[in-house]
């Protein structure tokens, strides 16, 4: 009788990776130090940590290594003071009277700040699409995250018309021009 050895390695597990993060960008950054967004962010649940981790990872390369986070208490009560995204540390921080509380803040040392709407993540699928393109249009009068937010709520109630693939990610190509990267 012989022994024989399998050719293949034993299988292992591999840590689940949450989908990358739900995103519309302006094609260029204009808020450096304003109000002004810069863009929007559709979480897929309230699991910040995670979320937040998803969102600079997609971030660090187009922006500069993100080193610091600000957001409310609004979006997730508690949040570790810091979250590890690419091997490096993002400091995250929350502020009640000086952010607005529909919006989060992204630094980075090399590149500035990026204010972004979050988007709640039990928001429909089309509120959300019309939030990413309201807050990520290069053109029309600036608003704020909470402006974009209230106009949206006083919407009529529309029949649920889905939008195909569940979100993308929109990136900046070109100054006026932007692409769609499925997620």
């Amino acid at each position: 009788m012989s022994a024989t050895t399998s050719p293949h390695p034993p299988l292992r597990t591999v840590p689940f990776r949450a989908p990358t993060a739900r995103l519309a960008l302006k094609s260029e950054s204009l808020s450096a130090g304003s109000a002004e967004l810069d863009g929007a962010w559709w979480p897929r649940s309230r699991d910040l940590p995670g979320e937040l981790a998803a969102l600079a990872d997609v971030l660090d390369p187009l922006w500069g290594r993100i080193t610091r986070i600000a957001g409310t208490p609004r979006n997730c009560p508690i949040l570790p003071p810091r979250i590890i995204v690419n091997g490096h540390v993002v400091k995250v921080g929350w502020f009640t009277s000086e952010l607005d509380p529909h919006a989060i803040v992204l630094l980075s040392g090399t590149a500035g700040r990026w204010n972004l709407l979050v988007i709640p993540p039990e928001t429909g699928a089309a509120s959300a699409a019309r939030l990413m393109a309201a807050a990520s249009a290069d053109t029309g009068p600036p608003m704020t995250a909470t402006a974009l937010m209230t106009a949206e709520r006083a919407r009529p109630a529309a029949p649920a018309a889905g939008i195909g693939g569940g979100g993308g990610v929109l990136l900046p190509h070109g100054r006026d021009k932007r692409r769609a990267v499925g997620v």
